[in-house]
């Protein structure tokens, strides 16, 4: 095992920096968090739940950001504590989570579901669904293409890669909350308010129609989902919060030379001033993440249901997985003309592009960081090198899947649910792992309290005990039980 990983090397002593900004100045990772969160679960997941149940299961969607919340909590103490990625951590406790959580990502994520339906919603956007539709431009591979050379010219066109990203998703995530807003204002009524209330207050039930599998898989893409939240350390660290500040940020390695980016990191003595300081910056993470990932990600998710549950649900439309976007928006142009089409489908753009772009990114970040980190030699490149080939290999990978997909004539959409499936598998290792890492490393001030220890015991339980009813589930069905 010594012969394939680099060595760790302890956690460096230093003073936690001083947070010298006020919060507006410095927001932003969780609004990246919020165009992850809003790619699969929000405009296809859960729509179709009420397009098909109506607003019965509504509150856990609403269940599922909020336990996402306190996963990104624990996330974020651990990058402001030490400045080291939490995939460094779990390396910290075994060695072998390095090739594990490799696995997990590409098994999670590999499949290009969000760039072949942002192309395919473009395509319907610019000219009609049907578009040269026996032709390689009407295909959705090259509209695959064309959300892929989107994504490139995006982070590989300024010095800094984070910049552009946070840029580019937060002016996406405002099309899409305005997109939706109108939406609703076209077809909402009260009654289908108080339908959506009921949904939210009735905790616990869940229609009898529907499996534990696609009930998991809908908890899961309620908010960013899989390895995803494990994303915002790295935004943490670009945007120079907590010890993250020690940590040189990414930068694009076809614009200029790159400097060596520590491996490790750092901890902190337990002074005064150390204590003052984390608190300044736990202060930040919390703003951060309940006004961008929680409050604004549970508006976004309610909007999207209630435009299923306006549109879809009284006419007894439940979409085939590759149809949502495109059968909600030709309902809202029957009913208000091509403005109300175009809203809808600029929301599928906006919303779908934004997720793939961040999971390009984000990928990108883990994988590279992984190698960089614990596997002899990597070291010899630099980070940014290890990212710019992953991201290059994930580029002609995606186009390739989407390809031979195509040909299949195999849903884009449904590779989603597969990905949202595995994502919970991955959540029900890692969130007890990172209380456990947090608990086990951290100074006693900066680890967590009684309120996050026992909602992150409790995130474990949900997701562990839905991974486990899941696995039943599928021998059940399997063997005709």
């Amino acid at each position: 095992m010594s012969k394939l990983y680099e060595p760790l090397d302890d956690f460096k002593t230093v003073d936690l920096p001083e947070k010298q900004l006020p919060f507006w100045k410095i927001a932003g990772p969780g609004a990246i968090l919020v165009g992850l969160s809003i790619g699969a679960g929000e405009i296809v997941i859960w729509p179709r739940i009420a397009a098909e149940y109506g607003s019965s299961m509504v509150w856990a969607a609403v269940l599922g950001v909020f336990l996402q919340l306190w996963i990104n909590f624990e996330v974020g103490r651990w990058t402001i504590a030490t400045g080291e990625t939490v995939f460094t951590g779990y390396s910290r406790i075994w060695r072998g989570f390095a090739p594990l959580f490799i696995l997990l990502i590409v098994v999670g994520w590999i499949a290009p579901g969000w760039a072949r339906e942002s192309g395919a919603a473009l395509k319907a956007l610019i000219f009609n669904p049907k578009w040269q539709a026996d032709n390689f431009l009407g295909s959705d591979t090259f509209w695959t293409i064309i959300t892929f050379a989107a994504a490139s010219l995006i982070l590989f066109g300024p010095k800094l890669v984070y910049k552009s990203v946070e840029n580019t998703v937060e002016v996406l995530v405002a099309v899409v909350t305005i997109g939706l807003i109108l939406v609703a204002i076209m077809v909402g009524s009260l009654d289908k308010w108080k339908e959506l209330g009921a949904g939210i207050i009735n905790i616990g039930h869940k229609d009898p129609n529907m499996s534990v599998k696609d009930l998991f898989i809908a908890l899961v893409f309620a908010g960013a989902g899989g390895t995803a939240n494990l994303f915002y350390t790295f935004y943490l660290r670009d945007k120079n919060i907590g010890m993250g500040a020690r940590i040189p940020g990414l930068r694009n390695p076809l614009r200029e030379r790159t400097e060596k980016v520590p491996a490790t990191g750092f901890l902190f003595e337990e002074t005064e001033e150390n204590k003052n300081r984390f608190a300044d910056w736990w202060g930040y993470i919390k703003r951060d993440q309940i006004l961008f990932f929680w409050a604004l990600n549970t508006f976004t998710i309610l909007l999207f249901i209630f435009g299923a549950l306006a549109v879809l649900h009284p006419e007894g439309i439940v979409p085939d997985k590759s149809q949502l976007i495109f059968d909600e928006a030709d309902i809202l142009g029957r009913s208000f003309g091509e403005f109300g089409r175009r809203i809808f489908l600029m929301v599928g753009v906006a919303t779908l592009f934004g997720t793939q772009l961040a999971l390009l990114d984000g990928v990108g970040r883990s994988i590279s960081d992984i190698i960089y980190t614990n596997f002899k030699g990597a070291q010899k490149r630099s980070l940014s090198w290890w990212y710019l080939l992953i991201v290059g290999i994930w580029i002609v990978a995606g186009i390739a899947i989407t390809y031979v997909m195509e040909q299949l004539n195999v849903s884009g959409l449904g590779f989603l649910f597969s990905a949202a499936y595995m994502g919970g598998f991955a959540m029900a290792l890692y969130v007890p792992l990172t209380l456990y890492m947090n608990r086990r490393f951290l100074p006693s001030f900066a680890k967590p309290k009684a309120i996050s220890t026992i909602m992150m015991l409790i995130a474990s339980a949900v997701y562990i005990g839905f991974a486990v009813s899941s696995i039943i589930w599928e021998i059940k069905r399997l063997f005709g039980g």
